[in-house]
């Protein structure tokens, strides 16, 4: 398989570290509200580079992060339940919005039981241990506001600071950031530790003799999770493009700090959904988020097709319209994988159909993801359905898992229809063949009311679910 290595800026040749397994972390959503979907795509993309790899014989141990402290989710728990303790109504705040996230990747079709999701709050020990380490290394140094990590001293130690994406002497500081997240363009050395503020959170921690009391910076959460699930180095590393510089560029920073080893040889980047031409965020206030599509009655399965209509290194376009056009799409998938309750048990005849359209998907999946390639090879083989009807039960299915399987598409699972609708079907063809032409259009309509669709193809007729 090839992938895009942000590390290398080259489409490379993938290789895990250990034989037929592959190591791999997600950033996760900040739990602070809902998440919109333009973060909801970066998760379909992990989620298809997971089944795709699963899909070429490899385990993959997968590891999503929760971020369950940071700036954000302090002020919103401060803001939402002013009256409960710090800790206590951050984990309220945090523990709703992680219920809403799930049931949010669940709906577009991601397995959450081959997640391994990792708390931030369940892992401060191991962000201390990094911290002290980093601070007796000489990386760290404490200051009047909690512990930062020093890039002067990284890049005297002879690393670059700089591996995914070029950051020149013009565009440093020597200024120190506080908060989490920062938007300029620019190097500074960042907190990894912070000093308990009145009504937050915190957690002790003792430091060359100094009580330090507090929670940790945004950027040292994912460096101790994924290296403490995962070990390091890992196999990949994914995230938003957005995501790439400052907090990716920090976690390789504090990870690689005084280490010979790489920190992730992988890091896949997705690119931006846009609205309006505009990256989708909740500074802009130009986001959507799953429930107002779902209260528009689109099905969250076609989001999903949306964003695997796009390379993921593209900038997709949403908009209602592109919503529209994949959910009627994805009813035409449906109505190919109907056609498996309608063949024989066996083939008729010898066709290959199947296997040339696999092969044509895992060949496009195969070189860095390409899932518009992928579905053109599907949508290719779905327009010429009438030549399926020779192929059989025990082939057909088969495929339809293996769809399934990488794109997450539900297809394979949808249900026969009942003894009942089969007699409808039966009684129309009787009066197509008498010429009852009324009486087959009120079994038609009759049908149609029931959420089964009729198409009549020469002599046989094909029903489809609605």
């Amino acid at each position: 398989m090839k992938l895009h290595n942000t590390l290398t800026r080259q489409i490379d040749d993938f290789k895990p570290i250990q034989d037929g397994q592959v190591a791999m972390y997600s950033c996760g959503p900040t739990v602070y509200d809902h998440i919109h979907i333009g973060n909801l795509s970066s998760f379909i993309f992990a989620d298809t580079l997971r089944r795709t790899l699963l899909a070429k014989g490899l385990k993959v141990n997968h590891v999503v992060n929760y971020t369950d402290v940071d700036d954000k989710t302090i002020k919103r728990s401060q803001e939402k339940y002013p009256e409960v303790e710090p800790l206590e109504a951050l984990t309220k705040l945090t523990g709703k919005c992680i219920d809403v996230f799930l049931a949010d990747i669940k709906a577009v079709g991601m397995d959450v039981d081959a997640i391994d999701f990792v708390k931030a709050t369940d892992s401060i020990g191991d962000m201390q241990k990094l911290i002290a380490q980093l601070h007796k290394d000489g990386f760290a140094y404490i200051a009047d506001d909690g512990v930062y990590f020093s890039i002067e001293a990284y890049k005297k130690s002879g690393k670059t600071y700089g591996q995914l994406t070029e950051i020149t002497s013009s565009s440093t500081s020597e200024a120190r950031i506080q908060n989490d997240e920062y938007d300029k363009e620019s190097v500074h050395d960042f907190a990894l530790w912070k000093l308990q503020k009145p009504n937050e959170p915190a957690w002790d921690f003792e430091l060359d003799g100094k009580d330090l009391k507090g929670r940790p910076g945004w950027h040292i959460e994912c460096s101790a999770m994924s290296s403490t699930a995962l070990g390091q180095p890992f196999d990949i590393h994914t995230g938003g493009v957005d995501l790439i510089f400052p907090h990716h560029e920090n976690e390789i920073a504090q990870s690689t700090a005084g280490q010979d080893s790489n920190y992730a040889n992988y890091f896949a980047h997705n690119e931006h959904l846009l609205v309006d031409g505009q990256k989708m965020s909740k500074s802009l206030n130009n986001f959507h988020t799953l429930k107002a599509i779902t209260d528009k009655d689109f099905d969250p399965l076609a989001f999903r097709l949306l964003v695997l209509q796009a390379h993921y290194r593209k900038q997709a376009h949403f908009s209602w319209e592109n919503l529209e056009a994949a959910q009627n799409r994805l009813k035409i998938y449906r109505q190919f994988a109907d056609l498996l309750w309608q063949l024989p048990e066996e083939s008729q005849g010898p066709n290959n159909e199947f296997d040339v359209t696999k092969q044509a998907i895992q060949a496009a999946l195969a070189y860095d993801l390409d899932t518009p390639k992928a579905l053109a090879a599907l949508s290719q083989l779905e327009s010429q359905s009438v030549r399926v009807l020779v192929e059989g039960k025990n082939s057909f299915k088969p495929f339809l898992e293996y769809l399934d399987a990488v794109f997450g598409l539900q297809l394979s699972v949808r249900p026969d229809i009942t003894n009942e609708q089969y007699g409808l079907i039966d009684d129309r063809e009787k009066a197509r063949a008498g010429k009852a032409w009324a009486k087959a259009d009120t079994i038609r309509d009759q049908l149609l009311e029931q959420g089964v669709g009729l198409r009549d193809e020469n002599s046989s007729t094909i029903w489809y679910r609605l």
